[in-house]
């Protein structure tokens, strides 16, 4: 049977226990949903599941900022990091707002009528590059820096790891379904919710200084300790193919790299033995979407049969490094 599941096998609802089953508690009980794909993809390494998950949550589902601004911010960088599958699902969460009109013109691509929404939309869809803080009272600014930085993770770990499809055959790119879908959701995605609830997930995990942008945020704590966990992937890679890739993201545009000649030039350097996972980090960090099965294929034989847990932290390594440079990027000051 076709699976939305690529290289790792999911731990199911039912046998979840610990830390899993924690975080899955919450997520459907502040999502929504009982199963989320990302979440169970996720679910090998229960650090990284936990860290994304508070970091989702305390910027994009809880806080004050209107939660149609900030399904217009996911949606953006959805776009521009070409995640379709995140930019169907929060086509669907923008419909569940109300925002029905709005869910589909930004789901195309095309600039929102609402000026503030255009305005976020166009600097979710350019964080990368922007170096710009977002459009927004001050108040709600580590909420929306918040949802960028969740989403460029995010959207890294769900290419690399699911395939394109949030429903079978595609239905999700029906605009009735869609519509369907977010009336579904309506009553748990207009609900205001408290933030700081998914901190105590965290308790026991890595961590780290709060960046700036949050100005004491709960969303700055759940960046620390995302940035922290996933970071420890890096531990999988010799300190040749961990500094190439680091060095690689480092003079990174923000842009797409080239189909040709590329990820071969930056790793050239590298072991041979090291580049089947230098290869994958790379792609996590900076095109995720080319993640294809001879890679995976090819990680695993070199070491000798890596587990799914050592894939997610792995690929977890790649993207929170490019979101590192993309946060450096946003240039924005402490409160």
């Amino acid at each position: 049977m076709p699976t939305r599941y690529r290289y790792v096998t999911p731990v199911p609802t039912e046998a979840a226990a610990g830390l899993i089953a924690q975080v899955y508690a919450q997520i459907t009980r502040d999502f929504g949903l009982a199963r989320m794909p990302l979440f169970l993809t996720l679910s090998p390494a229960p650090e990284v599941l936990a860290a994304t998950w508070a970091m989702l949550r305390e910027s994009l589902v809880a806080g004050q900022a209107p939660r149609a601004a900030k399904e217009v911010v996911a949606t953006g960088v959805s776009l521009a990091n070409k995640c379709p599958f995140c930019v169907d699902a929060h086509t669907v969460l923008l419909h569940a707002t109300g925002e029905h009109e709005l869910a589909e013109t930004v789901a195309r691509g095309e600039r929102p009528s609402d000026p503030e929404h255009a305005r976020l939309f166009a600097w979710a869809f350019g964080t990368a590059t922007s170096g710009k803080a977002p459009p927004c009272p001050e108040d709600h600014a580590a909420e929306h820096i918040g949802t960028a930085l969740a989403f460029h993770f995010i959207n890294r770990m769900v290419s690399s790891l699911l395939t394109d499809d949030l429903l079978p055959a595609g239905l999700q790119r029906s605009r009735l379904v869609r519509g369907l879908g977010g009336r579904a959701l309506a009553k748990t995605v207009r609900r205001r919710r408290p933030q700081g609830e998914a901190l105590p997930l965290l308790h026991g995990l890595p961590s780290g200084p709060a960046p700036a942008w949050a100005a004491g945020a709960p969303a700055g704590v759940a960046f620390a300790a995302l940035r922290a966990a996933a970071g420890e992937g890096g531990h999988l890679l010799g300190d040749s193919a961990r500094e190439a890739v680091v060095e690689a993201v480092a003079v990174w545009d923000g842009g797409h790299p080239p189909l040709t000649g590329w990820p071969s030039g930056p790793l050239e350097d590298v072991a041979p033995a090291q580049c089947p996972a230098a290869k994958l980090a790379l792609l996590a960090a900076l095109a995720p979407y080319r993640v294809a099965d001879a890679d995976v294929a090819a990680w695993r034989e070199a070491g000798g049969g890596r587990s799914d847990a050592d894939l997610v932290r792995l690929l977890a390594f790649g993207a929170i490094t490019a979101v590192r440079r993309i946060e450096a990027a946003l240039a924005v000051p402490a409160s």
